[in-house]
């Protein structure tokens, strides 16, 4: 076990250091460990888990990238955006007669010849982004990271001044752009003659924003993780994962010149594309899968009894009442497609989608009402996006991510996004117009999230779709001819004032129920499996027109309306709301 000399949070690297040795003593040939652990990970995972501590380690945000030391131990939220295949490195090489490791870094802490006995092992590369449309209240306040550990912000800020001083007069090495993209590849574990500068500021990072990079965005703040010992299963597109491991910004680095690229224009290191300045590395010993309650700042640990979330139900119902000016039908419908998820996939039918198309909304009505709405789910859902759905938006605008050859990346699109987000589609802005290729193919791919929850990404020789599952709303004047919903609810409001304060205790509990409630199991009992199956033949026979898609709507709400009272069977009596509101809707069809 490592005893409390070493500091987990700003010497990681002491522990790996310390356990490599230990086991090389014991093993004689690091070639044995193949690249897997022996021996830190448990350690980590002791300190991070069994002693609670991984509240302890910094979140890597935008607010405090700046304050972060490098080699120090931290946390990074993020979408899997880019999966960028596997890179060689020299995991142990021979010092002289003692066996050094590189694990887990970039560049060698101990000098390396060319001719030492060397180990090459495998890692894996993501590149991760912020979750798309992650609201502000999911996120570290600055006040929260500034309780975290004063001192540390405090040194590091006097640790960056001394840096910027030292860096005007820092001697510019030219030997790195002798080396090819590849060599570098399979040496970037070796020690250089100006290791003394090697760590450049996190601050660096930040500061220098990624213009410069094709396909990212100034405020997207990237990473790129170096995933360690896990199977590729474990990992994939558009996940949302936190990953705890070492933040490395070594300046050796440095951006690849002209002379990187191959004659045909491909670019041989997979990492041209990713400067250390604009894209942090982090190098990962642990990550885990997150849900949306994990993105909850005071995650409730509460039973969903069903006095609990009754309660919390009928005052979330009140609050989207008044929102929606008093127009009780529409509140309704809109707690429905709130708790709505893919549960299930058959064939091309995605078994549990609830997209909601309100009309009836004009301009005037969408400046108060519609930014209202589009402002409380803000509030109550932790990834939310919106869509001013134009004739130039969707003439311009690229959908589907797209593979790009020439840097061998997947440059993302408006739908490349994470399981669980809500999406709002403003078709009142839409004029008359013509559509040229882009926008009819944009205009396809939103039909096909609407109708089979899948996206479609372009490989240039081939498409593929990408199941997803994104809540889809739709505010139009009438009914959408773009996005075909599960259910158009024509929008009565009663009244202008669309707003009302809100209590920070009751935002927390509507989104704990939220996050909550639509993950609960629901099944429907024999007995009343037949009450519904009558009523749906019944339904048939008494109008025509109903398909089965309607047929299949009116179950699915069945589903979400016991789930919205917590229970996880559908009653009789909840049935028969069903019924009620479907009738109230069809009445404002007509």
């Amino acid at each position: 076990m490592v005893g409390p000399q070493y500091d987990f949070l700003a010497n990681p690297l002491g522990a790996v250091r310390s356990t490599f040795d230990a086991a090389v003593a014991s093993a004689s040939d690091p070639a044995s460990f193949d690249g897997r652990d022996w021996g830190a990970l448990p350690l980590f995972r002791q300190f991070l888990f069994d002693h609670s501590n991984l509240s302890q380690v910094p979140l890597l945000t935008p607010a405090t990238i700046r304050w972060i030391k490098p080699n120090t131990l931290v946390r990074f939220r993020g979408m899997i955006q880019d999966m960028l295949g596997n890179e060689f490195y020299v995991g142990a090489y021979k010092d002289g007669s003692v066996w050094r490791t590189n694990k887990f870094m970039d560049v060698s802490q101990f000098p390396m010849s060319s001719s030492a006995d060397m180990r090459i092992w495998e890692r894996q590369l993501l590149y991760c982004v912020p979750v798309p449309g992650l609201n502000p209240w999911t996120q570290v306040s600055a006040e929260e990271f500034d309780n975290l550990s004063m001192d540390w912000t405090s040194e590091n800020r006097e640790k960056r001044r001394r840096e910027d001083d030292e860096s005007s007069d820092m001697p510019v090495s030219g030997d790195e752009d002798q080396i090819s993209p590849n060599s570098k590849r399979m040496r970037e574990g070796e020690h250089s003659s100006h290791a003394s500068h090697s760590q450049g500021s996190a601050t660096e990072i930040a500061s220098s924003g990624t213009s410069a990079v094709s396909g990212l965005d100034n405020n997207s703040h990237p990473c790129l993780v170096k995933i360690y010992d896990s199977p590729q299963c474990e990992l994939k597109l558009n996940d949302i994962f936190e990953f705890v491991g070492i933040l490395t910004s070594d300046s050796e680095l440095q951006e690849d010149n002209e002379d990187s690229y191959l004659s045909n224009g491909f670019s041989e290191d997979p990492l041209h594309h990713f400067p250390p300045k604009k894209v942090p590395r982090l190098h990962c010993f642990i990550h885990r899968k997150l849900e949306v309650q994990d993105f909850l700042q005071n995650n409730l640990i509460l039973e969903p009894k069903l006095d609990l979330v009754k309660g919390i139900r009928e005052a979330m119902l009140r609050h989207l009442t008044t929102v929606l000016g008093n127009d009780d039908v529409a509140a309704h419908f809109m707690l429905l497609h709130l708790l709505s998820k893919v549960h299930a996939r058959s064939d091309d039918i995605a078994v549990g989608k609830f997209s909601l198309n309100l009309t009836c909304f004009k301009k005037e009505t969408v400046s108060v009402f519609g930014e209202q709405l589009t402002l409380t789910l803000k509030n109550l859902l932790p990834f939310t996006f919106y869509i001013p759905l134009t004739v130039e938006y969707l003439n311009t605008v690229s959908l589907a991510p797209k593979k790009n050859y020439d840097t061998n990346r997947l440059e993302t699109g408006v739908l490349q996004l994470a399981e669980g987000s809500h999406l709002i589609v403003d078709e009142t802005k839409l004029e008359a117009g013509t559509l040229n290729s882009l926008g009819v193919e944009n205009a396809r791919l939103l039909k096909i999230l609407m109708e089979l929850q899948k996206v479609e990404y372009d490989f240039k020789y081939y498409k593929m779709d990408m199941a997803t599952d994104v809540q889809l709303l739709v505010l139009s004047e009438g009914k959408s001819n773009i996005l075909p919903a599960d259910a158009i609810v024509p929008f009565e409001p009663s009244a202008s004032n669309c707003s009302e304060a809100v209590t920070a205790e009751a935002l927390e509990a509507w989104r704990w129920y939220l996050a909550t409630v639509r993950h609960l199991s629901h099944t429907i009992e024999p007995e009343m499996q037949k009450v519904v199956e009558n009523d749906l033949v019944g339904a048939r026979q008494a109008d025509r027109s109903l398909s089965s898609q309607d047929l299949s709507r009116l179950v699915t709400m069945g589903r979400l309306l016991s789930l919205s009272y917590g229970e996880t069977s559908l009653s009789l009596e909840h049935w028969q709301m069903v019924k009620e509101l479907e009738r109230l809707r069809r009445e404002r069809l007509k």
